[in-house]
């Protein structure tokens, strides 16, 4: 019958186009089972979310394994985030129990096999966010399935605790704090002894992060529990050097309870602190205006006409430890463009500069020489991502915002195709290829994926970046970034005497 043999080869054919699916996964705790989404001819992402990765913790206390489960863990929903304050500080949200991990997994024909692992850590100033955080269309920022179909590496998102529950600390054996880094390091064992499992593999994790997110990522390349625990980090936007995420006097906050941060000392030794990250391949870079949205909170005048005095205001605030001598120099220095009559939007850019450089750049090229200093085979390499906001009404001098490369790396543009243009689809591909390929093979030019211009790697003696935008080409490398003002603030500020202050305001 030639009907019948018609309908037996398009369900033969129509079978041939179907991807690969895990269906049900034995991990250590259990077995988990989780939804395959199709995203192509022969392609497919397998998501597991809400797999517990650690049981429910106690108060101020390191996470502990988790028990187990009987029968299959249907991993088909996000869990709650771990208990906080809302971004108002109006309530709490979220639950104590709240460790919990999520899994993109890239499938073509074949079920994939000893794919690159990519985990993710959120971003939140140490006290928001979860792994499944700022709903866009329906779909968390962080969902990973964009990222690895078009990576092919797997992609994991953890929560971990935030706020007073992860990083209140009296600054001893009492309460040592960083539970959340803690959390943290746990997650990351857990991927390792568990991927394999997801078609992973375990000996080419790569940890990576925004903002706070990347802090934690600095944090654990420095400590010595992460020694062969993965290979590569990204830092975006954050560093552990970043006055923000260091906190001198944990007990004083304690006794306020008052914005809880990450990991207390009273003196670092950077180069011998930054010997641990030498083992890993590194890659870190800041957006243009990481500070502009901070600098509308320090400056409200840069909203509207900005007096000059506004601009010393915010200087002595951010040079409070060195006193009235670094107001002057750095004044200097950072007005010396501007002329007799400065352009009142001059002004404004110069305070989101002032901003971005003190909280992220200059941390982040401090961590990158020192990184490549005492590298002897990992590589360093450095970025400036640099497209233009999409956020409606900002002046044009406004460049990228804070967490605006996010929406790129995550693939937004294609998996919300109506809200974007061709210009951020062709950024999208480019950040994915580049950050993929690098969690591959440790070099952003090297992998899977085709890249439009080559980035070389950040050296002891030469400090080249790639401006990352819609368009990335051979002259989107460029050396020594900002470096008048990296050196002000490495050289010339470090070197003042300093005042005493109060240990809080």
């Amino acid at each position: 019958n030639l009907r019948l043999k018609m309908l037996l080869v398009l369900v033969l054919f129509a079978v041939g186009l179907n991807s690969g699916s895990l269906g049900v996964v034995q991990t250590e705790g259990g077995r988990v089972e989780g939804k395959s989404h199709r995203m192509g001819l022969m392609r497919s992402v397998d998501v597991f979310k809400g797999i517990p990765f650690a049981d429910v913790p106690g108060k101020w206390e390191k996470p502990k394994p988790h028990p187990g489960w009987s029968g299959v863990l249907k991993a088909t929903t996000y869990r709650e985030r771990c208990l906080q304050v809302t971004l108002l500080q109006t309530k709490t949200q979220g639950s104590e129990d709240c460790l919990y991990l999520n899994i993109f997994v890239p499938q073509g024909r074949k079920l994939s096999t000893n794919l690159p692992v990519m985990v993710y850590l959120f971003g939140g100033a140490f006290l928001l966010g979860a792994s499944n955080d700022v709903a866009i269309l329906g779909d968390s920022l962080y969902d990973g399935k964009e990222m690895a179909d078009r990576g092919g590496v797997i992609i994991v998102t953890v929560n971990y605790r935030v706020g007073t529950l992860g990083f209140l600390s009296t600054g001893d054996t009492r309460m040592p704090g960083n539970y959340g880094l803690w959390d943290q390091h746990f997650a990351i064992s857990w991927v390792r002894r568990n991927i394999h499992s997801f078609g992973g593999n375990p000996d080419n994790i790569t940890i990576f992060g925004q903002s706070a997110g990347a802090a934690s990522v600095s944090y654990q390349m420095v400590s010595p529990y992460s020694s062969g625990l993965f290979r590569r980090a990204i830092t975006q936007c954050g560093v552990s050097l970043s006055p923000w995420a260091l906190q001198k006097n944990p007990m004083a906050l304690t006794k306020k309870v008052h914005k809880p941060s990450p990991l207390q000392t009273s003196t670092i030794n950077r180069t011998k602190l930054f010997q641990n990250t030498a083992q890993f391949d590194y890659m870190a870079g800041v957006n243009s205006m990481d500070g502009h949205i901070f600098a509308g909170v320090d400056v409200p005048s840069i909203n509207s006409p900005t007096p000059v005095e506004d601009v010393r205001g915010l200087l002595a605030g951010l040079t409070k430890e060195k006193g009235t001598a670094a107001i002057s120099s750095a004044y200097g220095v950072y007005s010396a463009h501007w002329g007799s009559a400065p352009d009142p939007s001059v002004v404004k850019k110069t305070v989101a500069d002032m901003e971005t450089d003190f909280l992220f750049l200059v941390p982040t090229q401090i961590a990158l020489q020192l990184h490549a200093n005492n590298t002897s085979g990992a590589r360093t390499y450095s970025y400036l991502f640099n497209m233009k906001t999409r956020i409606p009404g900002f002046p044009s001098w406004v460049g990228a915002e804070h967490a605006e490369d996010l929406q790129y790396l995550f693939g937004k543009p294609f998996a919300t195709p109506l809200v974007y243009f061709p210009r951020h689809r062709d950024l999208s591909g480019y950040m994915i290829a580049y950050w993929t390929n690098f969690a591959r093979t440790g070099d952003p030019n090297t992998g899977d994926s085709r890249v439009p211009a080559p980035w070389p790697a950040f050296t002891k003696y030469h400090r080249p970046y790639l401006t990352i935008n819609h368009k990335i080409s051979k002259s989107s490398v460029s050396y020594d970034l900002r470096s008048t003002y990296v050196d002000y603030w490495t050289t010339t500020y470090s070197t003042l005497p300093s005042v005493k202050t109060q240990d809080l305001d």
